[in-house]
């Protein structure tokens, strides 16, 4: 598996996102996270929402006699119904909840989950003073945040943040074609995250890409608005070895500072995405790849 550095993190270039374990069985749960480590993958995403802490639970119980240094465990934590509270005594107690639900010591990562318009950032800060001193959390990030948001967060904090998790895939390349048609007059140059992709490449963050099988109105490839891309993806996933959904996943994986979150139970399915490890898109199909899914080079 190839390797992405996080910080002092060097993790897997693909993660494995645990939203869904939690409507499964323990079985099916542990069938899909031991499928996603066989497969090299050593990143596991989280948070405290997911299933209402089920999905934290399902993950600790299949990984727990794994040792816990060969794994990296991340979770977030922020909304609540109806709101996002980014309050210190959230925080805390988000972190030390999703601790004990998975059964581990400490968080490797602890993300803020979507930006609370109205947070105290000396409460943030001494959240994260209070879990990183008593070692429940080592590293801190960001999910759902645009540049400027994280520039004020930064202000109060003391602690880089290493990630800012967003969407991103095949079918939604906004922050990708934003800057591929900078000032020009058409859809694909409105800017609708303030430059999210460069900024991180220049602040040496990861994009944490979730929702990367996801199109117009569903999940590729089964959603019939993008059928139309269907031949031309299964043309290159047979030039690299690999099915159109690999393919997808290869794609975003091209750019190095992304790694893409795999979200699917289905062990076979988690194989065949895993497979976009071993391609290298040259550089010329990777536009010809963009291109070809609708998208416009200049």
């Amino acid at each position: 598996m190839k390797k992405i550095k996080i910080g002092g993190i060097t993790a897997s270039k693909i993660a494995y996102g645990c939203m869904r374990i939690g409507n499964k069985t323990e079985a099916q749960a542990e069938s899909a996270v031991k499928t996603a480590l066989e497969c090299g993958i050593d990143f596991f995403d989280n948070a405290d929402i997911y299933c209402g802490g089920k999905s934290e639970e399902l993950f600790g119980r299949a990984v727990k006699n794994i040792n816990r240094e060969s794994i990296y465990i991340q979770s977030k934590c922020g909304i609540r119904p109806g709101y996002y509270d980014f309050s210190k005594e959230h925080i805390i107690s988000s972190a030390e909840n999703s601790v004990k639900r998975i059964g581990c010591d400490y968080l490797d990562i602890l993300c803020l989950h979507r930006p609370d318009v109205l947070f105290e950032g000396e409460e943030v800060a001494e959240a994260f003073d209070s879990l990183y001193s008593r070692g429940l959390v080592k590293n801190f990030g960001v999910s759902n945040f645009n540049p400027m948001q994280i520039e004020l967060l930064k202000k109060y904090i003391d602690y880089p943040l290493l990630v800012n998790q967003l969407q991103l895939g095949l079918f939604h390349t906004g922050m990708i074609d934003s800057g591929m048609c900078a000032n020009m007059k058409n859809d694909f140059s409105a800017d609708l995250d303030g430059g999210v992709l460069p900024y991180s490449q220049l602040n040496d963050m990861v994009i944490q890409a979730w929702g990367p099988m996801r199109s117009q109105n569903g999940y590729f490839p089964s959603d019939e608005t993008v059928a139309g891309k269907m031949p031309a993806l299964e043309k290159w996933g047979e030039k690299y070895g690999v099915s159109k959904e690999a393919l997808a996943i290869a794609f975003i994986n091209r750019i190095g500072n992304v790694q893409p979150i795999l979200g699917t139970t289905n062990p076979e399915r988690i194989k065949n995405l895993a497979a976009a490890n071993e391609v290298e898109l040259r550089k010329e199909d990777w536009y010809a790849i963009y291109t070809e899914t609708g998208k416009i080079v200049p």
